[in-house]
């Protein structure tokens, strides 16, 4: 029944978007396309509702539609064209507040014309323009943004640092969610890649999948490639323990089932998950502690399974250590506070919300509203935390201005 009420609602706010954007869609048609304007009047109502057919009846008699790419891109495409329009609305409505300004004038005024005042045709233009340029953005973020792997590199000078790992090369990538990937050819690209910085170590910060472990039996031999001299390190994130997933399902499977399987998943390719546990690493005589935690989060709404006390235990007397830990609020909640030894965090998570603008002059997201550090590097008192854009992408299936990011560290001596 909530279901049902949640959904009505939904509908109700979609078809007052529509309505309320359909008057400056027929402004413009009558005035540029007159001869065709019926034709375009039932395309434009005929698009969302076929589209939102699709998403609604693949949710309802699908298999499992969490898998379905049918569902992925007819929401995709839904999803963008409702952007574009709540965008155009926002014009429409600059423009009727003017309009009534003008009204009251009118009204108060010693002789009022009697007219209708129209709408703006530059203002309803200009709002079409930006729209329909930000829906071409999210399509071109599809197409194109998706796969563009692109490679950042990043200097870390830690304190006491010994001489061995002077130079030593870490690779970090995060949030797979393998589910989500449409492009297996480009997939392997970004892999290639990976392999191609030779890095000495590989981490990895959660989110191999999006709900389930049986998504990434089709990548598991493709990320097996990636292999390093000092190994490859993982940690979870929220959406690898499947709390976003009604369990048992059809087939049976439980969650502690499902969970075990995308562990040995991450085994079979040789990698270390760290369960709230540490490995070190021996080069040369000298030690490098490796921390790894579950996922752990400040906001409430993402699970805490996460214990750095139990990571830590036994690594105390080892001189610089870095820490895999997928949420980055885990960095000023506990670790700067309480772990002043603990030289670096590497997380993931936040995706950059997949948009935004990403320069080196300027970064702007979304998801800077809620998460304080949420792309790139933060450093305090020589401290650091690097917060990496991810390497795939969920819901949305592209990237707009923060594209899928490999990131590269030299450790270096401060």
């Amino acid at each position: 029944m909530q279901r049902m009420i949640t959904m009505s609602i939904v509908l109700i706010v979609f078809l007052g978007i529509d309505l309320y954007v359909f008057q400056g869609f027929r402004l413009l048609t009558k005035k540029w396309f007159p001869n065709t304007q019926l034709i375009l009047n039932v395309v434009y109502w005929a698009i969302p509702i076929l589209l939102l057919g699709v998403v609604v009846g693949t949710a309802f008699l699908s298999p499992d539609p969490r898998k379905s790419k049918v569902l992925m891109w007819a929401g995709s495409i839904l999803f963008g064209i409702t952007i574009a329009k709540i965008t155009w609305l926002a014009f429409m409505v600059i423009d009727d507040l003017f309009r009534i300004v003008r009204y009251s004038g009118e009204k108060i005024s010693s002789s009022p014309s009697g007219k209708t005042i129209s709408r703006s045709e530059f203002i309803v233009s200009a709002g079409a323009i930006v729209a329909g340029s930000l829906f071409s953005g999210l399509i071109y973020g599809i197409a194109k943004g998706a796969h563009n792997y692109k490679v950042n590199c990043r200097t870390l000078k830690l304190k006491n640092l010994p001489d061995a790992f002077k130079g030593f090369r870490i690779a970090q990538i995060s949030d797979v969610h393998s589910g989500s990937f449409w492009n297996k050819e480009a997939v392997n690209r970004g892999i290639d890649l990976i392999l191609e910085q030779k890095p000495d170590a590989i981490f990895f910060t959660g989110d191999l999948v999006n709900n389930t472990a049986d998504e990434f039996e089709g990548f598991k031999e493709m990320f097996g490639k990636l292999q390093a001299k000092h190994g490859v390190y993982s940690v979870l994130g929220n959406h690898d323990y499947g709390d976003y997933v009604t369990w048992p399902d059809k087939n049976g499977l439980t969650k502690a089932q499902n969970l075990e399987n995308l562990k040995n998943h991450q085994k079979d390719m040789g990698w270390n998950l760290l369960m709230n546990e540490h490995k070190i690493i021996e080069k040369d005589g000298a030690q490098l502690g490796i921390l790894g935690v579950e996922n752990w989060s400040a906001h409430s709404r993402f699970p805490k399974y996460g214990s750095l006390e139990a990571a830590y235990n036994g690594v105390e007397q080892v001189e610089n250590k870095l820490l895999l830990s997928h949420d980055p609020s885990h960095w000023k909640d506990e670790v700067l506070d309480d772990y002043p030894d603990i030289d670096a965090v590497f997380s993931g998570h936040t995706h950059g919300m997949q948009f935004g603008i990403d320069t080196s002059f300027y970064k702007w997201s979304p998801v800077k509203y809620q998460y304080p550090e949420w792309a790139d590097l933060y450093e305090e008192n020589g401290r650091y935390l690097y917060v990496n854009r991810g390497f795939g992408y969920i819901g949305y299936p592209g990237r707009l201005g923060f594209l899928p990011e490999i990131t590269v560290f030299e450790l270096d001596q401060a």
